[in-house]
């Protein structure tokens, strides 16, 4: 079992990403900012798209998937069952455990509620990586936009628990906004610190992060720190529950 991905820019700062199963020749897209350049990624390939895979109903990450069924019109499209009526055209509706195959590769559904009410990550066990939209970034996490504060917390909890090792590939690129608020609200934290580092000198030479890791955002990420005594310090909140943590932490993101 062979899985390949690619990852390309879409429109201003989204990420389009394809995933390929080497051994049965079977490709899916993740999200489809902009169609006409994810088909271009799967033509340049030598891949036929046979899934789009959907993490939420937002324009940005929807609005392509008519060009890519008319690329590849035997296409079928997944997505979440808790938004199918704001995505239409859904050939599969999706929700918490449900299986998600792209030939011989076996992903998982899950719900990560927050950024909308029905977003879902799509996590690839054997192959180590998950697609996880505009729940998680490098440095941060999306904005929270259809349920209350807390709900964004028990869902990065779920991400959180994942192996540190997966790869995670998120929706757009706001690696230095997010490194500067980091740096803003931790400014001793030494992992922050040097995340944040390593980030503005890629961005200062013109360049762009690979994906990031479970790992790496468990010991840089303050959205997903927000259960260490030490955020809650920095913040003056000490003893305070972790949710609490992250809802501050996120309100002052939403104001930065």
């Amino acid at each position: 079992m062979s899985a390949i991905v690619r990852r390309f820019p879409c429109l201003k700062d989204n990420w389009g990403v394809l995933i390929h199963d080497s051994a049965t020749g079977a490709t899916a897209c993740v999200d489809a900012p902009d169609g006409d350049v994810v088909v271009a990624a799967a033509r340049e390939a030598g891949w036929t798209i046979s899934q789009a895979l959907v993490t939420h109903h937002h324009a940005d990450h929807v609005q392509g998937l008519p060009a890519v069924k008319a690329a590849f019109p035997s296409v079928k499209i997944l997505g979440p069952a808790k938004e199918a009526g704001k995505i239409g055209g859904l050939d599969a509706t999706l929700r918490e455990g449900d299986a998600v195959r792209v030939g011989a590769l076996e992903g998982r559904v899950i719900e990560t509620p927050g950024h909308t009410a029905g977003h879902i990550v799509f996590h690839f066990a054997g192959a180590g990586v998950a697609f996880v939209g505009d729940t998680l970034f490098t440095m941060g996490c999306g904005r929270v936009l259809e349920t209350p504060l807390p709900v964004m917390w028990d869902s990065l909890t779920k991400l959180a628990a994942l192996p540190a090792e997966t790869i995670v590939h998120h929706g757009h690129d706001y690696d230095l906004a997010n490194a500067r608020f980091s740096r803003s609200v931790l400014p001793d934290d030494a992992a922050v610190t040097a995340r944040a580092a390593e980030i503005e000198a890629t961005k200062a030479k013109g360049g762009v992060m690979p994906p990031t890791t479970i790992g790496e955002e468990l010991r840089a990420n303050p959205f997903l720190r927000a259960a260490d005594p030490a955020v809650a310090s920095a913040l003056g909140m000490a003893s305070t529950a972790p949710s609490a943590v992250f809802v501050e932490l996120r309100e002052r993101k939403n104001r930065a």
